[in-house]
Formats: C-alpha cells, structure tokens, sequence
C-alpha cells in the first residue's frame, strides 16, 4: 500500500475531537517486513495460548514461569461479559460463524478463525493503536473517536478496515518493534487494506432499535 495513501487517512483522522484537544492517543503503523515480523511473533504467542488451554497443570505451571502464552497486553481483552449484553455477543459470534460455514461444535475451525486476527486477516498494513493512561477512560474515548474517523477515511478512498481488540491481548512484541512512550498503553489493533468478497465481508449482525437504546424518563 503506497506511504501517501496510509499518510492522507491519518490526515484526516488527526482531525478527530478529542478531551480539551489532548489527543491522547500514538499510532504504531507496520507494513512489508516489519509487519510479517510481528505476524509470526503474535501467532506464536496465540498457539501457545492454545496449548495451554488443553495441557496439563504441570505445563500450565510452567507458562506462569515462563509467561510463554500468557497474555501481556496493557489491557485484559478476556472478561465476562454482562448478562445484559451477551445474547449480543453470541447472537454475532453465532451468526459469524453461520457466515463463514463453521459449526458451532468444531472448536478446530472456531480456533483457526480466531487465529486470523493475528495474521491482520490478510491486510498489508496493521496499526497499533495506544493511549495515554491518566487521562483513563476518556483517553479511550478519544481515541475511539479517532479510530472511527480513520475508518471514515480509509472506507471513503475504497479501502476497508478492522478494529481488532484482540490485538492488544500481547503488547511485548509491538512494544519491541516500536519505540512506545512509558506512559501510552496499548489499546487495540486495525487491519488496513482492500476489502474482498469473501462471505465474511457480507456479513452484518444488525445493532439494537433507537428505542432499545434510550434511557428513559423517570416517572412519578
């Protein structure tokens, strides 16, 4: 992907608002070598997360020495969800996976298409998004809003993208590619390139009603 392109979609974004024009937030942005580097630094961390997941308590002992296959992202990307919000979650996760012809009981195929977030699912370019951690929450809302704003403009120039939390589970790897201020923390992850026709992009798992989403009024 040309250096122009990538420069012009920042551009824009860099325009975002943000909390008294702070712009709390840095972007790591890896393409070519550097970015198949990274790669096959993170899948590697991914299987071993994964044989961890079916070893024995002897191996899992050792990962906590280790830390191989442990996470170590400046953020838990592993949580319980509400209860409010996880017919959502599996509603997409279900419909998904429906999409992309997996069954819901081969935990093979669900691994692998969890592992294609490590592989930036084939995109060219992967930024790294992080966020400056005493402005705390409104950091990350700032730099939500950015990232919209960069999603705007990759989408209006024919490219697609994908916000991928998932890529702020590791942080060693990115944080030795890329000289990263103390105080920025990794938040997540955007694949960049051209969008295909893969099933996958069809895909849309529908958003709540207006109503479902207002709060509403007190009464008496």
């Amino acid at each position: 992907m040309p250096a122009a392109l990538i420069e012009a979609i920042l551009d824009d974004a860099r325009w975002a608002p943000s909390w008294s024009n702070t712009q709390p937030y840095k972007i790591a942005v890896a393409s070519g070598e550097l970015k198949d580097r990274l790669k096959a630094q993170l899948l590697a961390r991914y299987d071993a997360s994964v044989e961890l997941q079916g070893g024995s308590l002897l191996a899992r002992a050792w990962a906590l020495v280790t830390r191989r296959g442990l996470p170590d992202g400046d953020f838990n990307t592993r949580f319980e969800y509400p209860k409010e919000l996880t017919p959502r979650r599996r509603a997409t996760g279900f419909g998904l996976y429906a999409a992309l012809g997996i069954a819901r009981e081969d935990s093979a195929a669900r691994k692998r298409q969890m592992r294609r977030n490590w592989e930036f699912f084939g995109a060219p370019v992967v930024m790294f998004v992080f966020v400056r951690q005493e402005l705390g929450a409104y950091s990350v809302l700032d730099a939500g809003i950015f990232l919209q704003s960069l999603m705007l403009s990759a989408q209006a120039r024919g490219l697609g993208t994908c916000a991928e939390g998932a890529l702020g589970t590791w942080a060693g790897p990115v944080r030795e590619a890329f000289d990263v201020p103390p105080a920025y923390k990794l938040l997540c992850g955007l694949a960049l390139g051209w969008p295909s026709d893969h099933a996958v992009n069809a895909y849309n798992p529908g958003r709540a009603d207006v109503a479902e989403m207002l709060i509403p009024e007190k009464r008496g």
